[in-house]
């Protein structure tokens, strides 16, 4: 984003300085096929979260046979269960909706005005890939069984934290660039929370 060049523009209300970038790493562009990905996920999840809670009788499973519900109804989902009190892949089917949430609320200045929006988004976003993949490796080597579903929810997972990726590293980029002009944290809190503020201005214009 900072060796793109920049256009004039001006945002009443929100800053002095609002110039779209060549680049944007909030742009719709970036965005929708994150939200896309987190829907289909989500329908996967959910689908697997009405086995969990037998209001279908059998989960589909196209590569390992009875592989999915094997391990749905493993002593480690079991297990799980107990502890978050719902389902895994219902647990599972939230996270993926609120992905597709935030990947779609906001303008596409949030990077800079709304950079609160982003961090959440990546909070969602990240740790739910490595849960995924960590998953994964659950099945394979403590449950003994592969869930083709599950496989693909993991799959999806690793390319949102791709996708998601670049628009919250700008944002942290951005954020220190405010607390480099400014010199103190009472900026990058009020930039953080979508205040304006000289600083966030300058540092939404300077390329370091």
């Amino acid at each position: 984003m900072d060796e793109h060049k920049i256009k004039d523009r001006t945002s009443p209300g929100l800053g002095v300085a609002a110039p779209p970038y060549d680049y944007d790493p909030s742009s719709w562009r970036n965005r929708i096929p994150i939200a896309l990905l987190s829907f289909a996920a989500f329908f996967i999840s959910a689908y697997m979260a009405l086995y969990q809670w037998r209001l279908i009788d059998a989960v589909w499973d196209p590569v390992f046979g009875n592989g999915t519900g094997l391990v749905l109804d493993s002593a480690a989902s079991e297990q799980m269960r107990s502890w978050l009190r719902i389902p895994d892949a219902a647990l599972g089917a939230v996270a993926y909706l609120g992905d597709a949430v935030y990947g779609l609320a906001g303008t596409t200045r949030r990077w800079q005005y709304r950079p609160w929006m982003v961090i959440l988004f990546g909070l969602d976003v990240i740790p739910l890939g490595i849960v995924s993949v960590a998953l994964v490796f659950v099945q394979g080597f403590v449950i003994g069984e592969w869930c083709f579903l599950c496989l693909a929810t993991a799959a999806i997972s690793v390319v949102l934290i791709f996708l998601a990726y670049d628009e919250v590293w700008s944002t942290l980029k951005y954020l220190a660039r405010v607390r480099k002009r400014s010199g103190d944290l009472r900026s990058v809190w009020q930039t953080l929370w979508g205040r304006s503020s000289i600083a966030g201005d300058e540092a939404a214009l300077s390329a370091g």
